[in-house]
């Protein structure tokens, strides 16, 4: 698109460009920026951001800096292509570009204890890498975030309701504001949400759901320690029976079971939370049309 053309479009440069160091500094990334301000075009963003340099949390740092003299040494040590990459878990056209300036080391044959060792190393290597990977993808994405608007929270907890949540049926009318969730991120969220619509803590109820065999004293602290309200007040905990063939995974120190949280006097919340989400539906609806 011609430069003139831009600029007729976003006639306000000065204007739009200081709105876009402003959040550049703040720390958003580009991609929140061409939201935030609705600038499409990338010519007319690299322009409106030229000379400000992206914030740290947008700099990925270079994980293979770190393979690669791992391999060199190893590499000067004696080990083999195949042994390189078993214990870093990387690839040997990869290795081969690394060490190929390196001498070849001379040929024996492992035996069966030395080739399980390495497996062994290579795979916990691999695991490493991928936590690696895991964890900074997700504190890049987290970051993505920024700040929440109210209007983004009230669309998110909709429909973290209408996922979650109790709803009514056509064979059984319960126009009633309960939540269960075992993730205490979610229980933030809606409880966040919920304080958002205006709905006075009074109203609310918790209660635990939990297998009998934990420990129900400690899981009803932690929740009442998680929502800021005192265990006293919780109603009665729900014991769900053991059954002892079912072969559980959540029974180790981290598992709390359940809260429920219930909004009393709430008919007429839930009649608007499902009008709220047949509105969202609505809307998906006509932009796939």
């Amino acid at each position: 698109m011609p430069m003139a053309h831009l600029q007729g479009r976003y006639a306000d440069f000065e204007g739009l460009r200081e709105q876009a160091v402003a959040l550049r500094r703040e720390g958003l990334s580009r991609r929140q920026i061409r939201d935030r301000l609705h600038v499409d075009n990338n010519d007319m963003l690299n322009r409106l951001l030229e000379g400000e340099p992206p914030p740290e949390w947008t700099k990925r740092p270079n994980a293979k800096d770190d393979l690669r003299n791992r391999a060199r040494e190893l590499r000067l040590q004696g080990w083999t292509y195949d042994q390189i990459q078993v214990e870093l878990g990387c690839s040997k056209s990869s290795i081969s570009l690394w060490v190929r300036d390196l001498p070849k080391p001379e040929r024996r044959k492992r035996t069966k204890e030395e080739s399980s060792a390495i497996a062994k190393r290579g795979w916990e290597a691999t695991l490493r890498l991928r936590e690696e990977e895991r964890q900074q993808t997700k504190q890049s994405a987290a970051q993505e975030i920024a700040q929440l608007t109210d209007r983004e929270l009230f669309l998110v907890g909709v429909g973290l309701y209408w996922a979650e949540g109790s709803k009514s049926k056509p064979y059984r009318r319960q126009e009633r504001v309960t939540f269960v969730n075992s993730d205490p991120g979610m229980i933030t969220l809606f409880l966040a949400w919920l304080n958002l619509l205006g709905v006075q803590p009074e109203r609310l109820r918790f209660a635990v759901q939990i297998h009998e065999t934990a420990d129900v004293a400690s899981v009803e602290q932690f929740w009442s320690d998680h929502v800021g309200v005192e265990r006293a007040t919780f109603l009665k905990t729900t014991l769900k029976k053991h059954n002892p063939s079912t072969n559980r995974k959540n029974i180790d120190e981290n598992y709390y079971g359940c809260l429920r949280v219930d909004v009393r006097s709430g008919a007429d919340l839930y009649r608007r939370i499902e009008g709220w989400w047949s509105g969202m539906v609505v809307e998906a609806q006509r932009r796939t049309a």
